[in-house]
């Protein structure tokens, strides 16, 4: 079971992060080693932006809100630390990701979400089902 967080959790759009931070957090939120990614260089080039949350240890949520340059974002790669999962964190990053990205003119935000995350996204962020395809390129 996770532990509670530690002192106050601060959300921030487009914070500052380093790498290894956001790059450690999400190996633990999937399950995998650290890739080395350049998370800052994707992310100032590719994203409307990004949602952080910490607390007195450092990054415990991130959500990295993609869009097509128009009326369309989307939520990716929602991660919430071990420690700090279950107290409706992950719902606060997706609200602020919402919020930002309506407020930037999007019309609509896309999810898309394994099974297991189904209330989640759908019950606790506020989502609509929706039909959609997927084509596994690799």
């Amino acid at each position: 079971m996770p532990g509670p967080v530690a002192g106050p959790v601060s959300v921030e759009w487009r914070g500052a992060f380093t790498n290894d931070e956001v790059d450690a957090l999400h190996a633990e939120a999937f399950a995998h080693d650290p890739t080395g990614e350049d998370w800052h260089g994707r992310l100032t080039r590719l994203s409307l932006g990004w949602v952080l949350a910490r607390d007195d240890e450092g990054l415990v949520g991130f959500v990295n809100v993609a869009w097509d340059g128009g009326a369309h974002a989307f939520v990716l790669d929602t991660a919430v630390a071990v420690r700090a999962r279950g107290g409706g964190l992950g719902a606060r990053l997706v609200a602020a990701a919402r919020e930002h990205a309506a407020a930037a003119g999007c019309a609509w935000l896309h999810v898309d979400f394994e099974d297991a995350l189904r209330g989640f996204y759908l019950d606790a962020c506020g989502f609509t089902p929706t039909a959609a395809g997927l084509v596994r390129l690799r």
